[in-house]
Formats: C-alpha cells, sequence, structure tokens
C-alpha cells in the first residue's frame, strides 16, 4: 500500500485532498444548513466560462474559474435582493451562461485544449504544486473569515429575520458567505471537477448533520469526512485504476446510505 508514497503527483494528491476537506467541510456545513446547495451548483457551472477564458487567452484556467465564481457569487447577491422570488431561474440562467461561454471560448481557443476533462469531472493526479499553494491560501483565508465572523455566519444561517433585528450587515455577511462558497467551488474543480461539486460539498455536511447539535461539531465531523471520503476514493482510483473524482463521489454517496441506514436502524 505504502508504495504509492514513492509517486510526487499521490503526495500531491494527498495534499490536496486534505486541503480541500477543510474548506468544504466548513462551507458544505453552512451550504446545507442555510439550503443553498442549489446556489453552490451555479456558482460552480458559472466557473466553467472562466475555465473557457483560461484556455482561450492562455493562462491558468483555475485563476479564470476563480474569477468568474466571484462574479458570480457577487451577482447572485446583488440580484438576490433586487428580485428575490426570481432567485432560482436567475441562477438557473447563470448555470446554463456559464457552460455555454465556456463550451465558445474552448472552441475559439487554437489547438487542442488539453486536460478539459478534468475540469468537468476532476482528476486529482494532475494537481501541480502550484495549486496546492493556491488551495492552501484559499484554505487559509476561509479559515479565518469563519473564526473572525463565526457567531455572525451562524445567525444568518439560522435566522436571518432575527440577525435584522438585531442590526447584523445580513446582505453583507451573505455576499461573503458566497464568496467563501465561491472560494470552495474552486478548490473542488480539479479534485471531482465541476459536475460533481455539488455531491461533495454538500454530502459529507448532510450525514454529519444527523448526529451533530451545534454548527461548530457540524463542520469538524464534515472535514473528517470529506478526509476519509477522498482518502480512501483516492486509493480506490488508483489500485483499481478508475477515474479519481468520480470514485470519490462513489464512496461519498456510499457513505451516505450507510448513514442512512444506521439512522434508520437506531430510530
Amino acid at each position: 500500500m505504502f508504495e504509492i508514497f514513492q509517486y510526487d503527483f499521490m503526495i500531491n494528491a494527498l495534499i490536496a485532498s486534505i486541503l480541500a476537506s477543510v474548506a468544504f467541510g466548513i462551507v458544505g456545513s453552512y451550504v446545507v444548513v442555510k439550503r443553498i446547495v442549489f446556489i453552490s451548483g451555479g456558482i460552480s457551472h458559472t466557473a466553467y466560462g472562466g475555465i473557457g477564458l483560461g484556455f482561450l487567452l492562455g493562462f491558468n484556467p483555475i485563476y479564470g474559474a476563480l474569477l468568474f465564481s466571484i462574479i458570480a457569487a457577487l451577482f447572485i447577491s446583488y440580484m438576490r435582493k433586487q428580485t428575490k422570488q426570481y432567485e432560482d431561474t436567475l441562477i438557473g440562467i447563470m448555470w446554463a451562461f456559464g457552460m455555454a461561454l465556456g463550451v465558445i471560448f474552448i472552441n475559439l481557443s487554437p489547438g487542442y485544449a488539453p486536460n478539459l476533462m478534468s475540469y468537468l469531472f476532476g482528476n486529482i493526479l494532475t494537481i501541480p504544486t502550484s495549486d496546492i499553494y493556491l488551495m492552501l491560501f484559499l484554505d487559509i483565508t476561509i479559515v479565518l473569515m469563519v473564526f473572525f465572523f463565526f457567531n455572525q455566519f451562524q445567525a444568518i444561517t439560522f435566522d436571518e429575520e432575527f440577525a435584522y433585528t438585531i442590526g447584523l450587515p445580513v446582505d453583507l455577511l451573505y455576499t461573503v458567505l458566497l464568496l467563501m462558497t465561491a472560494l470552495t467551488t474552486v478548490l473542488l474543480i480539479k479534485l471531482v471537477g465541476i459536475i460533481l461539486v455539488i455531491a461533495l460539498l454538500s454530502i459529507p455536511a448532510a450525514i454529519g448533520i444527523k448526529y451533530v447539535s451545534s454548527l461548530k461539531h457540524l463542520m469538524i465531523v464534515s472535514v473528517l469526512l470529506g478526509i476519509v471520503f477522498n482518502v480512501v476514493g483516492l486509493l480506490f482510483s488508483y489500485y483499481l485504476n478508475l477515474a479519481s473524482g468520480a470514485t470519490i463521489i462513489m464512496i461519498s454517496i456510499i457513505g451516505y446510505f450507510i448513514s442512512a441506514l444506521y439512522s434508520k436502524m437506531r430510530a
């Protein structure tokens, strides 16, 4: 088993999976509790437009994904205040717009777009050291934001009306929460790909919420579950020669059904 540590790409993959687990365990807890999974899906698919722009202009597509994810988060936050009743429709439009724009940009790009499928379905084995540093930076940013504003985020997550009454800047906090979701989306793109981001962002928290009673504990459980799912999925994909992103998601789904069965038996 330990021969996998002879390869630099496997070491990078393991480090990346742990770093990503920290971010999606924390942000995924907010996403699940606040029930904004669909919004996170809209942000992740809009990121594909940035990936296409990266291929077209010749820069790292991950930076393009980061740019488009941030723009999507800001746009959703703004439009939510303007036309809240059409929020789902707007997110669906952005979802399609980002994917379509990405395809057009890639079609306009000269030559062949290498590793394109890895951005859609993930390929953690191809993560370079530079992306690991980016993931570490984004992780630190998310952890610091949650550390300093945990109570405020908790207030708007559970009860926005109460947060308004005690004078919290709800709209600003909601925007920051969406920006953290955007950052986490970028972390997960190379791990499991745009198509599968929603699953990995929501499954660990969806399991953990059945067993804990506080948001802090949910975050800890979600991070630990994420690490387990990522590492086990990575090992299975290596030894069975399977796609890493899809294997990680399948392990996560199996874990969810085992948890659901256990909860039903315990009831």
